[in-house]
């Protein structure tokens, strides 16, 4: 890496020299910084933000119930949607979910990013949670926590997130499972519960990939009002 690293450097200079068609000695030592910026943009955040999002990635992943679970089990559909401002923003998620029973005294259903877009043996073959810091869960980049659904939905935003669609450690074409169960958020004192919270089968998956704006916009207003909703009702 480190050799890749002094040939790119190296480019660069000589692209100031074809450009300007000086010894790099008295280039613009703006110029042969620009030219190293890019080359280190271009090497660690190789998803750029559409010219017409105003600097912003949009990705989505189509939820879909596992092949590998009973019939009696929630079907669960919908959409995980993600906007971040490239490069260094924070990572945003809309969950607009359904497929969940009625009852609204339900338990929780944690929602995390595993290691793999695999889904070839359904939910089972998307690997482990996605940890490349080999951390404790649930300090997982996508340890989302847990969701209580109404009515059988859940339509939740969600800002500020760790996880991050730019760079090496970028979840695009990584998958979100929906499980059966609660996460104990690290808490329930035996292996599991540091490496998946205990959280139980695989209900349904997806495989986030990039998309327009237009799914998120259609989605925010409805998840906002959801939100200002909830708050409100604290204060009544």
């Amino acid at each position: 890496m480190l050799l890749l690293l002094s040939l790119l450097t190296g480019l660069a200079l000589s692209g100031v020299v074809t450009e300007t068609g000086t010894d790099p000695s008295h280039a613009s030592l703006h110029d042969i910084q620009r030219k190293v910026n890019d080359l280190w943009q271009s090497l660690l955040y190789p998803v750029m933000a559409d010219n017409e999002s105003d600097g912003l990635t949009y990705a989505t992943c189509e939820m879909k119930p596992s092949s590998k679970i009973d019939a009696d089990k929630p079907q669960v559909t919908g959409q995980v949607l993600f906007r971040q401002h490239y490069s260094q923003g924070r990572l945003e998620a809309i969950f607009h979910l359904d497929g969940f029973p009625l009852d609204n005294n339900q338990s929780g259903r944690a929602i995390h990013i595993h290691e793999l877009g695999d889904l070839s043996n359904g939910c089972d073959s998307t690997g482990g949670h996605y940890n490349p810091f080999r951390v404790n869960h649930p300090r997982h980049p996508g340890d989302f926590g847990n969701f209580s659904p109404k009515e059988g939905k859940i339509q939740k935003y969600k800002p500020n997130l760790f996880a991050t669609m730019f760079g090496p450690y970028s979840i695009l074409g990584r998958s979100i499972v929906v499980h059966e169960q609660e996460d104990d958020m690290g808490k329930g004192n035996n292996k599991a519960s540091l490496e998946n919270g205990n959280a139980g089968k695989r209900l349904a998956c997806c495989v986030i990939g990039i998309c327009n704006k237009n799914l998120w916009e259609e989605k925010q207003s409805e998840a906002i009002d959801k939100r200002s909703q909830a708050v409100a009702s604290e204060y009544l």
